[in-house]
């Protein structure tokens, strides 16, 4: 650990040596306000995120701008982008900021062992149906690491991590996961499709189809879809493919609103059967027997290369694996 130490405060003393000036007045607050903009590309949203005024992030902005000796942004009245040396800065900003969390984090075990917080993002659906197995085992060998949780829909896990948010998040792994990602693998939920149990339209109409054993009339059907995410990927690929253009009932936030709306008798949604073994309305949806069926989830965790660099996160990351490992 000593040696890891001396490793960090070596590349910081390698960056000042290279005559990068703007460090030495720049605070990690700073880097973070920066680090945040560059995402949003949007002095409100940047302000909001950090409790502050668009004004006072532009001032900000302003005083890092003039330690630089160069401007980091270019900005007129509709659009905000990175200059050259903004792009340079961004760089620097993400590595001195992992290298300060990761010292701060290499004192702290030193002298206290695991101790500090992590923040998680999962739907509510992975808090207890994934999260629950790993926390039994990780609140037993690390006691004194704190989870802060947040939940949403699952969709918005990524952009939660890209932006700095949150630690970690327990996500369906995309088909193109961004290069600043990692993930692990925890587990597969195959993609279902579901349509009303109790006596309705749709349901009466998907009973005559299949009891005369003719094709369902995919073009009637109403169909509860996900605003975004894979599954609604998945599913607008699986259409296309079929030739059908979809009579779209509904668009809603998060796997388990479909659930509800295909159990009131709404129309048919394709949810992961991770999420509808979890439901308290399973019983008041049936599964149709679709093929070509659509692509599993991996379901698993995300975070940044740089913060898997963090002793805490690092921890819950072989702890998830371990929970897991005999899952494959």
């Amino acid at each position: 650990m000593l040696r890891k130490m001396i490793y960090l405060l070596y590349s910081c003393a390698k960056i000042a040596i290279l005559g990068i000036s703007w460090c030495k007045a720049m605070d990690t607050k700073n880097l973070q306000l920066f680090l945040n903009l560059a995402t949003t590309l949007h002095f409100g949203q940047t302000g909001e995120a950090l409790h502050m005024s668009a004004s006072a992030v532009s001032r900000t902005i302003q005083r890092m701008e003039e330690e630089v000796g160069q401007r980091l942004l270019e900005r007129d009245n509709r659009s905000v982008h990175l200059t050259e040396v903004g792009r340079q800065f961004h760089s620097y900003a993400r590595q001195s900021l992992g290298q300060w969390h990761a010292f701060c984090e290499a004192v702290k075990q030193d002298a206290e062992g695991l101790v500090g917080e992590i923040s998680v993002f999962c739907s509510i659906t992975a808090v207890y149906s994934v999260l629950s197995d790993v926390l039994e085992s990780f609140r037993r060998r690390h006691p004194e690491i704190d989870i802060k949780l947040h939940t949403g829909d699952q969709a918005d896990g990524i952009s939660h991590l890209l932006k700095g948010d949150n630690d970690i998040a327990i996500i369906a792994r995309p088909d193109k996961l961004s290069p600043r990602l990692q993930f692990q693998t925890l587990t597969h939920s195959p993609l279902l499709f579901i349509y009303p149990a109790i006596h309705c339209t749709v349901e009466s109409n998907i009973q005559r189809h299949l009891d005369t054993g003719g094709a369902l009339p995919w073009r009637q059907l109403p169909f509860i879809v996900s605003e975004r995410g894979l599954a609604r990927t998945r599913l607008d690929q699986w259409l296309r493919l079929q030739g059908v253009k979809p009579n779209i009932y509904a668009q809603v936030s998060g796997h388990e609103a479909i659930v509800s709306m295909v159990g009131l008798g709404f129309g048919v949604g394709v949810v992961p059967e991770l999420v509808l073994a979890s439901s308290p309305l399973k019983d008041k949806v049936q599964v149709l027997d679709v093929q070509p069926s659509l692509a599993p989830f991996a379901i698993g965790l995300s975070t940044t290369a740089q913060r898997l660099e963090n002793p805490l996160v690092k921890a819950f990351w072989d702890c998830a694996k371990a929970s897991y490992r005999n899952d494959f």
